[in-house]
């Protein structure tokens, strides 16, 4: 080797180790950024015989595309259960204390007791409390379901603009990757941003992807609509103006975006999840709260007692009422927010014995609506028959989903059994697939990620690399000052 090509090599070998220190840099900064791929410096030889030094960013597309599919699993489910907890927190949280169910148990107990002493007003006081926290439950929890419809309603409007967003910017990232790659440049941070871009993606819609040669990437949500292809394709709210019932959706590309099922939700993304809760899961609580209270006021209803028995019914509401109407809602059939109008008959806070006389259909006139009709103190034919209507079944509208025929009471504690067996399915598969994306990260990071370790390592033996050039060198300038030493 002549001193001139030793130099020349300790140049090549200088320049290779201060590339290399670089990327090995590059990667150590970026140590636990999830979007970041580790980054590879491979040396070749060209078709000259010249050695270079090419950059390689680490990937494994089926790992990654699994990855991908497990957030828009977790996130849906993150978000369904979150809904759930929220419905929950209507009824007072894990054990329901504030629950139509309990209030009413409590109002019965209440019904019992008065029954046993007739004659005190204390505890029909009491049992009127009793009988406004059972309205004032249902009123409460018909507010927290509109709420969670709303709160999901505005939700669905943000995640929609900000999947746009996140279209937008795939578009111009995935041009930005197909030119540096065809003019041979190093494309590893436009990859990583669009790797990140499809993990954001996926966290509102489930999708898939498909490579092309070029390294141009086409999206698709799990339905099969086309999300990206050369350009994004627009996500639109319909029937946003409220001509729609519901009041609107999502299209992607023209098709409906379809809303997740059951409490293991089969939503790919918060976008399904949150039209699962507003069209599904809160329309169907609703319509139980509504149901309740329309069994109140059917099991608490008056009827006229100058008529024959037989000819009584429908009768007309009693303690319990529709601050909307006077009439009797029909019978089996949901009346629409009943429980948000429901309160108890304001006569009875003037007069609570009128629980047990009856009477408040009674005209200035008329008193054909009064069961203790010799006002007798120790009278308690109303109270039984009111203790026993609450434990007579009834017909209820099966389309609400707990049954066509229970007494009030089980109804109440059928619609708590409804949404806890709900909340304890999506608790469940909240863990598992919670623990499925935070694997699948980890094995992704492992096989991509950096590794203080390894990079550390590397450094130590690019060290030894740039001190065995720089002895090199040293031999080479020794070895020139040697030879101009003979020639003087």
């Amino acid at each position: 080797m002549s001193l001139a090509s030793a130099i020349t090599t300790a140049q090549t070998i200088f320049s290779n180790t201060g590339k290399q220190t670089a990327i090995v840099s590059q990667n150590i900064a970026n140590v636990g950024s999830a979007d970041y791929s580790r980054r590879l410096a491979m040396m070749g030889v060209d078709n000259d015989g010249q050695p270079y030094l090419k950059v390689q960013r680490a990937q494994n597309d089926a790992l990654f595309k699994q990855t991908v599919a497990s957030i828009s699993d977790d996130a849906g489910q993150s978000r369904l259960l979150f809904g759930l907890q929220q419905i929950q927190s209507a009824f007072g949280g894990a054990d329901y204390p504030t629950s139509p169910s309990t209030y009413m148990t409590a109002f019965r107990s209440s019904l019992q007791t008065f029954a046993a002493s007739p004659s005190s007003i204390t505890i029909a006081r009491s049992a009127v409390a009793d009988a406004r926290d059972v309205a004032n439950a249902l009123n409460s929890a018909s507010t927290v379901v509109d709420q969670v419809k709303a709160t999901t309603d505005k939700e669905i409007g943000e995640q929609v603009v900000q999947l746009n967003e996140y279209l937008s910017a795939f578009e111009k990232v995935n041009y930005t990757v197909i030119g540096m790659l065809a003019n041979g440049k190093d494309a590893s941070d436009a990859l990583d941003k669009r790797d990140s871009l499809l993990k954001s993606i996926a966290g509102i819609v489930g999708i898939s992807t498909t490579m092309r040669q070029s390294m141009d990437t086409v999206i698709y949500t799990s339905d099969g609509s086309v999300l990206f292809e050369t350009s994004a394709r627009k996500v639109e709210l319909v029937g946003k103006d409220g001509s729609s019932s519901p009041p609107f959706h999502v299209e992607i590309d023209n098709e409906e975006l379809k809303p997740g099922t059951g409490g293991n939700t089969t939503a790919q993304g918060t976008l399904a999840a949150l039209f699962q809760l507003r069209d599904d899961i809160a329309p169907m609580m609703q319509n139980q709260l509504d149901e309740i209270a329309r069994g109140l006021i059917v099991s608490f209803r008056e009827t006229d007692q100058t008529i024959p028995e037989e000819n009584r019914e429908p009768g007309v509401p009693g303690l319990f009422i529709d601050s909307s109407s006077t009439d009797m809602p029909t019978a089996g059939t949901i009346s629409t927010g009943l429980a948000g109008r429901i309160k108890i008959n304001a006569a009875v806070d003037d007069n609570p014995m009128l629980l047990r006389d009856g009477g408040f259909n009674n005209t200035s006139t008329s008193t054909n609506y009064t069961y203790n009709r010799d006002s007798v103190a120790a009278y308690t034919g109303r109270l039984d028959g009111l203790i026993e209507q609450m434990g007579t079944p009834q017909a209820f509208d099966a389309t609400a989903d707990i049954g066509g025929s229970a007494t009030v009471m089980g109804y109440a504690s059928n619609s708590i059994g409804w949404i806890e067996q709900l909340r304890k399915a999506a608790t469940s598969a909240d863990e598992t697939k919670g623990a499925m994306v935070a694997q699948m990260q980890q094995t992704l990071s492992n096989e991509t990620g950096v590794s203080l370790d390894e990079e550390l390592s590397l450094m130590l033996d690019l060290e030894q690399s740039y001190k065995a050039s720089a002895k090199l060198l040293t031999t080479v300038d020794e070895m020139l000052k040697s030879l101009l030493d003979m020639v003087r």
